[in-house]
């Protein structure tokens, strides 16, 4: 009696090296991510696309009871590590589908060290920022498929290196804040 591997649904891997083609002929080209966000109340926010989709709804995002939200959706740090998972696993998924291995199983799971003494600048400890969010994060990722468990864990590292959010977080990026016009 034989099993039958269930595959995930696959990605358009002629598309996949349509677009790698176009980065490999002009590597400094950049998109950008617009989102408005709007609280409304206490530390509950609702972030939109700057041009909505109605397949896109509101992501939520709140603080849990104990930092005196109303624990009605994923804390901030929760929604950077969750952001983080999203590309790892997108990026496995391209490494896969470029390396011709199907993917049966993929699952991300994340962990991040983060302190808030400072009580958000509010009268809490006196921090410098390097002392502030995450200070450690931790991914470990479960994955099957048609190829050896050192192909898929080359497939998760190579994925990892290339991550825009992983890179986000490990490296300083240029940050501005001001007030809108």
């Amino acid at each position: 009696m034989s099993e039958t591997t269930q595959y995930l649904a696959p990605i358009d891997r002629e598309g996949l090296e349509k677009f790698a083609e176009v980065g490999r002929n002009n590597p400094d080209r950049r998109g950008t991510n617009k989102i408005h966000t709007i609280c409304v109340g206490q530390y509950r926010t609702l972030s939109y696309l700057t041009n909505p989709d109605p397949m896109h709804p509101a992501v939520v995002v709140d603080e849990p009871l104990h930092l005196f939200g109303q624990n009605t959706a994923p804390a901030p740090g929760e929604v950077v590590l969750s952001g983080l998972g999203g590309c790892l696993a997108v990026g496995i998924t391209a490494v896969a589908t470029h390396r011709q291995v199907r993917l049966s199983k993929l699952e991300v799971f994340l962990e991040g060290d983060i302190g808030n003494s400072a009580a958000w600048g509010a009268g809490g400890a006196e921090r410098e920022p390097g002392q502030m969010g995450f200070q450690a994060v931790r991914v470990k990722v479960v994955i099957e498929g048609d190829a050896s468990r050192e192909e898929l864990d080359a497939i998760v590292q190579h994925a990892n290196y290339y991550s825009p959010v992983a890179n986000t977080i490990r490296n300083p990026v240029q940050f501005e804040i001001g007030l809108a016009d």
